[in-house]
């Protein structure tokens, strides 16, 4: 017989009998896994251990993965080149120009018979030249766009592939509890899931804790479904742990696990679904998916599938809504509100095109065949096809196609570069509406404080002990309660482990507040895992897990004489109130009456919360058969475990902790730069209203002399809430502009906090608010917020899902950062777009009367596309990689509803645009007397191309050169020259279109309808252009106050998106 590791290669059990069992549901599944031998003969047919879990040898991993599968979904094939190249081609504008210079070489090759009206010979030797030159130009912009698009879709690619990367889920291997890549679990392994768990795998329960799972994901069901091992057995991917703690032996991975299968149906074709099982059936290998593995939400963008919702299964939520639009596709607001833009000036644009094209062949039609009184001739046509050219080019310089691509390009860079400051970006909208926050809703722990804890000042058996915790006076039996009541009553996940490194602080896994209560142990002289040896989990009788309403966690264990032991603890209000007695002086048993408690809080939990100490409460109580003491229970039966307040209730008082969690060194400086951004920093916690208020003076959140609240989850509630219990946004409206911090709040609390200021409109441009959390109860208010930041270290799987941004260090300082790239996005995309109006109101305008006034466009199309297409892309690549400044955090945000073009905007887009029409007009009407060359007005339809439309062209490119660079500044700074040899790849493609300009005026010929240029004229053009940086500086003159406010107000008014 074959063997692995020396054990048996065939196992006890088959992967269809685990499939059958992975398909049962309730009480079927119990019944399943009965015909198997319940859970231990499971394990044993898997050659499993329950408590050891797998060996971990690499063959006896690879043999697992090779029979079962691998934990992973194949992602689906990225589009190739080639079909991006042919998304390209479908953009409606090019499509006209292809078919238009289509027609135009049909014609050039075309030979009538020969008139008297037009130079035939010409048209067919240089005829062909305009439409070869317009196909060109269409093949490089869509060759272009294709690149731009694939290198984005590479770059998410690799954006989810680090976030797969990086997930990790806690297994035992050997005897000893690890956490590893979620790829690489197997079925066999055995899982510790707790509260805040994303499951990566399907499993059977072996042990369980109060454990209550969510599965809305897979049934649509909202209410938490109870675990255990006579209840419901199956642990499903893709659901969600609430509340409680267990371990599972995981019996299906990857495309086999429930999720697998669920995406599967979602995505995968019949051809591709039987392929794929072809494919399993022959080396059992995985097969195609649809999406990513570990069924985790993907970063999404324009052109990639948006999987957030899927993962969970076809749930989806509000926030999920507004950003996922046709097939799938996610918009920002900034790209939804620019779209919209582009398809306002795409409507205007076709009609002067249209009028444009109207006039040209009512003008030729009234002069050719009614004034001069011509016959019809098939050469004629010609004029036709070239006024329908003219008409695109209209179109073509009116619609702002750079736009998307200056969104695309400024988001992509940013967050790559976002990611070097700790900030994982996931979804690309949060980006740029970072950078409109006007209030941000924080966590204390870990965010604003180190997030490592340590037990400082402790009150035990009378005595209060300052400057050291450590009970040196305190009875041994009652030392010995505190050591079990702390050993056992938290996670056995949660570790304190010495460090590698000799001088360096002991190590701390898990829950951090559990670690400082262990660490308290080590620093008593005792062993905590020797405790917990002596109690493994699977003998606990009964788990209250830690959840937001109850503020603590209570463990039932079994007494060796008979009957039950309870350990508590928890906030040290909520324990306090459920105390009967507690030990005095000696450690004598004395009972602790409401006075004696309200003096304790007075003398004790006051002045620890105070110094901005978390207190924490430490109590237990006993239930025994026979003779009761008095802070004993007799009892003759087991108790109801599920009446928790009669079991959590009269308990015995251990100790009062006094635990640390020092603020980060550096969150006072950045909430000082937050609140001279003009944002508001709120603390929402759920700790005492004393600690609260103590680390937020310490943070720089309250001041002493300031007029705020400091308010408790309570309180709150109690302001904004009307008799039947409903909140009121108008209640609200009173308490969120003053509120500063909210202590003891709930997750609703933060909720009802969050959705107050979304919803307000108490201000002009309304908040726009970001949240921090970490806990599983913080995803509504995560996904409420406008950009919800998940902890990368402290967050459950949970939070990071229902979030947008992930901070990988857990530091405020990080979403300051965020807050500065946002603006900088959002700044990139108001320089792009003053820069790109600015071309477009000229360059449709000059074509307009050029058509109305001389019957031809002074811009022809070849050199419209290289201004519109060409020039704008690498000018929306140039002005979108701009770094971020310290000067971003000096003025006041935008808010919700402020029009992305400022007054200061518009003023230097129509002062420019004056400059630049009066400058292409003179030269168009004026140039042959001003620079003594021929007219270019009134040329034949194939003459050659004139010095004096190319000096025209020349002129405009060099104006539009040059005014990239004043648009470099957007809010009236006078120097634009300021940071620009700090970016490369701006002055780096300014370079190389001016290079290319020259190439094109010099050697472009008949392509490009250029003729070479003397010295004497570059000096002119390149004079003009320059002329710009003179002309803006007047411009900045001009007060942009005394400018009525309709200029930016009209033009915007009618596309902006109205928010709700």
């Amino acid at each position: 017989m074959a063997t692995i590791d020396g054990r048996p290669a065939l196992y006890g059990i088959s992967l269809k009998q685990l499939e059958d069992l992975n398909a049962a549901r309730g009480r079927d599944a119990i019944s399943k896994l009965e015909e198997y031998g319940g859970v231990t003969e499971l394990c044993r047919k898997l050659y499993t251990s329950p408590t050891e879990g797998l060996p971990g040898t690499e063959k006896d991993i690879a043999h697992r993965r090779d029979t079962f599968g691998s934990n992973h979904i194949p992602p689906k094939p990225p589009k190739t080149f080639l079909s991006l190249v042919w998304e390209a081609l479908q953009d409606m504008t090019l499509i006209i120009l292809q078919i238009a210079a289509l027609i135009s070489l049909v014609l050039s090759f075309y030979k009538p018979p020969k008139t008297e009206v037009g130079n035939i010979d010409e048209e067919g030797d240089h005829g062909w030249i305009e439409g070869v030159a317009i196909l060109v130009s269409v093949i490089v912009v869509v060759i272009v766009t294709a690149f731009n698009d694939y290198t984005k879709e590479r770059q998410f690619r690799g954006l989810q592939s680090r976030i797969e990367g990086e997930q990790k889920f806690t297994v035992i291997r050997g005897g000893e509890s690890t956490q590893i890549p979620v790829r690489e679990i197997v079925v066999g392994d055995i899982c510790q899931v707790k509260y805040g768990d994303l499951l990566q795998a399907d499993g059977i329960i072996i042990q369980s804790n109060d454990l209550k799972v969510d599965e809305s994901s897979l049934t649509g069901e909202s209410d938490h479904v109870k675990k255990g091992e006579g209840s419901d057995v199956l642990m499903l991917s893709g659901t969600h742990v609430m509340e409680g703690s267990g371990r599972m032996v995981v019996t299906a991975v990857g495309i086999l696990s429930q999720a697998g299968i669920i995406f599967r149906l979602l995505g995968a074709t019949v051809d591709q679904h039987e392929e794929e099982a072809k494919k399993r059936k022959k080396d059992k290998d995985v097969e195609e998916g649809i999406v990513a593995n570990s069924h985790t939400p993907l970063p999404t963008t324009d052109g990639m599938n948006n999987v957030g919702h899927e993962a969970n299964g076809g749930k989806d939520t509000t926030k999920e809504e507004e950003r996922v639009s046709h097939g799938n596709k996610e918009k920002s607001v900034l790209q939804a509100k620019l779209t919209k833009l582009a398809i306002q000036i795409g409507y205007a644009g076709s009609a002067i095109a249209l009028l444009t094209v109207i006039i040209l062949i009512v003008r030729f039609c009234i002069q050719t065949f009614l004034i001069e009184g011509k016959p019809w001739d098939p050469y004629y046509s010609n004029h036709f096809v070239k006024f329908l050219i003219i008409g695109v080019t209209v179109l073509v310089v009116a619609v702002p196609e750079g736009l998307p691509l200056a969104v695309t390009l400024s988001l992509a860079y940013s967050v790559k570069k976002m990611m070097k400051d700790n900030n994982l970006v996931r979804h690309l909208d949060a980006c740029e509406t970072m950078g409109n926050a006007t209030a941000i809703c924080s966590d204390k722990t870990g965010t604003l404080t180190t997030n490592r804890m340590t037990v400082v000042q402790s009150y035990v058996c009378g005595d209060y002990y300052k400057t050291s915790p450590v009970p040196h006076s305190a009875p041994a039996q009652i030392v010995d309660l505190i050591v079990d009541g702390i050993s056992i009553n938290s996670a056995y996940t949660t570790l304190v482990m010495l460090s590698d490194k000799p001088g360096e602080l002991p190590k701390q896994i898990g829950n951090k507040t559990e670690c400082s209560l262990l660490g308290f142990v080590l620093e008593m002289k005792r062993s905590y895992q020797e405790v917990r040896d002596k109690h493994p989990e699977e003998t606990f009788h009964k788990v209250y897990t830690f959840n937001s309403t109850r503020k603590s966690m209570s463990t039932v264990i079994r007494l060796e004489s008979g009957g039950y032991r309870v350990y508590t603890k928890g906030a040290s209000e909520m324990v306090m109130k459920r105390c009967s007695f507690t030990y005095g002086q000696g450690g004598k048993l004395e009972p602790f009456p409401i006075a004696m408690q309200d003096r304790l809080v007075k003398n004790i939990i006051e002045p620890m919360a105070s110094e901005g100490l978390r207190t924490i409460c430490l109590a237990y109580r006993d239930f025994v058969p026979g003779k009761a003491e008095i802070n004993q229970v007799r009892i003759d039966s087991e108790p109801n475990w599920d009446d928790e307040n009669f079991i959590v209730d009269n308990m015995t008082c251990l100790c009062i902790v006094g635990i640390e969690d020092p603020v980060r060194p550096e969150v006072p400086e950045a909430i000082r730069m937050c609140q001279r951004a003009g944002i508001t920093v709120r603390m929402v916690t759920g700790d005492n209203i004393n600690t609260a208020r103590s680390i937020a003076m310490k943070c720089g959140i309250v001041t002493k002399d300031q007029d705020c609240l400091i308010l408790e989850g309570k309180d709150f509630n109690k302001a904004v809430r009307d008799q039947n219990g409903e909140v009121q946004q108008d209640l609200l409206d009173k308490v969120w502009p003053r509120l500063k911090v909210l202590a003891r709040s709930s997750p609703t609390d933060k909720y009802t906090l969050v959705k107050g200021i979304i919803d307000s409109k108490l201000t002009d441009n309304r908040e726009v608010v970001a949240v921090t959390g970490d806990g599983t109860n913080d995803g509504p208010a995560l996904k409420k917020a406008d950009v919800g930041f998940a902890m990368g270290i402290a967050g459950t799987d949970v939070a990071k899902e229902a979030s947008d941004i992930i901070l990988t260090d857990d530091n405020f300082t990080s979403i300051v950062k965020a807050v500065m790239w946002g603006r900088n996005v959002y700044d990139s995309i108001a320089k792009f777009l003053q820069f790109q109006l600015t071309v477009n109101v000229v360059a449709v305008v000059v074509a307009f009367v050029g058509a109305c006034f001389i019957q031809d466009s002074p811009l022809k199309a070849v050199q419209m596309l290289w201004v519109n297409l060409i020039m704008d892309t690498l000018a929306s690549l140039a002005l979108s990689t701009e770094m971020p400044t310290a000067d971003l955090l000096t003025r006041k945000p935008y808010g919700r509803t402020k029009p992305l073009i400022s007054r200061t905007m518009m003023k230097n887009i129509l002062g420019q645009a004056v400059y630049q029409m009066t400058i292409i007009f003179c030269l168009l009407f004026l140039g042959e007397h001003l620079l003594r060359i021929d007219s270019g007005r009134g040329a034949d339809i194939h003459d050659p191309p004139s010095q004096h439309f190319t000096v025209i062209f020349n002129t405009f490119v060099m104006m539009t050169l040059f005014n990239e660079i004043n648009a470099r500044k957007i809010h009236g700074q006078r120097n634009v020259f300021e940071g620009i040899f700090s970016n490369m790849i701006f002055y780096g493609i300014w370079i190389i279109t001016f290079v290319s300009q020259i190439l094109i005026i010099q050697y472009g010929g008949l392509a490009f309808a250029t003729t070479p240029l003397t010295l004497e004229q570059w000096g002119w053009c390149v004079f003009f252009g320059f002329g710009t940086l003179v002309w803006g500086q007047l411009v900045t003159t001009i007060p942009t106050k005394k400018l009525p406010k309709v200029l930016s107000f009209l033009l915007w008014w009618s596309y902006l998106p109205k928010t709700n």
